[in-house]
């Protein structure tokens, strides 16, 4: 009989644990007043718990492949890794076991309103709850509190992005069918206009889960393991949905596709599980949106920008918006000089957002300056509590801050044109139709 077992594999020694049976350590005094199962009597010696059982039995154990096979014509096999232990599974299973008892407790004490939704859901395998671990860094837990308000312009792209993600949530009666919502959406645009603050503001304002996804999140030295992140990742968005994955610069993970000799196995796969997974979305009912952010929208692979249906431009704010933005950066209250906006303005075209908060942080850098030079000057260091407050800001320094500071994303502004009137999602009225 002892040979008979130890010929067979561990899970021919016995059948799966069934999940009302209290199969793990720390059961309840209920649980324990409950029959095992006759097979589990068998398996299972007196006195010990299963997890014990299984540890002695198996946990010890780690398939590998053989040494040799990490090698093929000599060229090392950086994929060869161990396995992940069987005990791993059924740890999982153990924690799944207790959170049905926690869940089911609440229910019965009637306090189901206060269950929480388990931060992973159920894997098929331990491998691919690592996986999902992994990428729990990236999620944004709650609301990334940008505002709608705080972003000054993009008038039409906050309009797009309210139909296209919001109004679907907040009244998914009428996006159904043919209306049903827009799954892939693109941000593009010059850097440094207010694509990444546009994402979290869509996850401000629908409550979503935000998931803040760039290359490094789910490109992995390990052969294979790129595009299981990117299947664990939608798994993980659906489970959370509402949820808005967010891929920043989206033009390093997918951009236009090669030729087969021109590009690596490994990145031909990733990109075709990630055209899966958004044909996915499109299937299903799952409030998971995909919002995409490139400043090359014109190097994107065609498979998909087909898939990111909505496209919208992030432009260069207008004279209004930068009006607005220097009033908030340097108020005149605070700088105690008659800030001239319209002169700012005026001699800002071009400027993204990023570069405007750079002309106003190198402004309020020349008082500092002129501080700075006197205290080092000086031959002892100046106690903290006595040290004088920092000047007032001057007409020169504003004239110097717009020498030091040019614009760094006006180069390809007819580019971006060209591709909006080609590809792009505007809002038109009647009569400009």
């Amino acid at each position: 009989m002892a040979s008979g077992q130890n010929s067979r594999g561990p899970h021919q020694l016995m059948p799966a644990p069934p999940t009302d049976l209290p199969l793990f350590s720390g059961e309840t005094d209920r649980a324990r007043s409950r029959p095992r199962s006759a097979a589990l009597a068998l398996a299972l010696p007196r006195g010990r718990d299963f997890k014990g059982f299984w540890e002695s039995r198996f946990g010890g154990k780690k398939e590998q492949e053989p040494e040799q096979n990490g090698h093929a014509n000599g060229v090392a096999n950086g994929s060869v890794r161990k396995r992940t232990s069987d005990l791993a599974v059924y740890e999982q299973f153990e924690q799944q076991a207790r959170q049905t008892e926690v869940r089911a407790a609440a229910i019965r004490d009637g306090n189901a309103d206060a269950i929480q939704k388990p931060l992973l859901p159920s894997f098929e395998s331990a491998e691919m709850r690592n996986l999902a671990e992994t990428l729990l860094r990236d999620i944004i837990r709650g609301s990334p509190d940008v505002k709608w308000e705080s972003i000054k312009g993009l008038e039409n792209a906050k309009r797009l992005l309210k139909e296209a993600v919001v109004m679907p949530i907040k009244y998914p009666k009428y996006f159904t069918g043919l209306l049903s919502p827009w799954k892939g959406i693109l941000l593009f645009g010059p850097p440094g206009t207010g694509k990444t603050m546009l994402a979290k503001a869509v996850a401000t304002e629908c409550k979503t889960t935000f998931f803040n996804i760039s290359a490094s999140s789910i490109v992995s030295k390990w052969r294979g393991d790129s595009e299981k992140l990117v299947k664990v990742l939608f798994e993980l968005a659906r489970h959370h949905a509402p949820s808005t994955i967010f891929l920043d610069e989206i033009d390093a993970i997918i951009s236009q596709r090669g030729e087969a000799r021109s590009e690596h196995e490994a990145s031909r796969r990733l990109k075709t599980e990630l055209l899966i997974q958004m044909d996915g979305l499109t299937k299903t009912n799952d409030l998971v949106f995909v919002l995409a952010a490139t400043n090359l929208p014109w190097e994107l692979d065609a498979a998909m920008l087909r898939r990111l249906e909505k496209r919208i431009l992030v432009p260069l704010p207008e004279a209004e918006a930068r009006h607005a933005m220097f009033e908030e950066l340097l108020p005149s209250t605070t700088s105690k000089l008659e800030v001239p906006y319209d002169t700012l303005v005026e001699k800002t075209e071009g400027y993204s957002g990023s570069d405007i908060r750079l002309v106003c942080k190198e402004a309020a850098m020349q008082p500092l300056r002129r501080l700075m030079s006197v205290l080092e000057a000086r031959d002892e260091l100046v106690p903290e509590e006595e040290l004088p407050e920092v000047g007032p800001l001057k007409p020169e320094d504003i004239e110097v801050a717009l020498r030091n500071t040019r614009p760094s994303a006006h180069l390809h502004a007819h580019r971006y044109e060209k591709f909006n009137q080609d590809y792009g999602s505007q809002i038109l009225s009647q009569e400009q139709a």
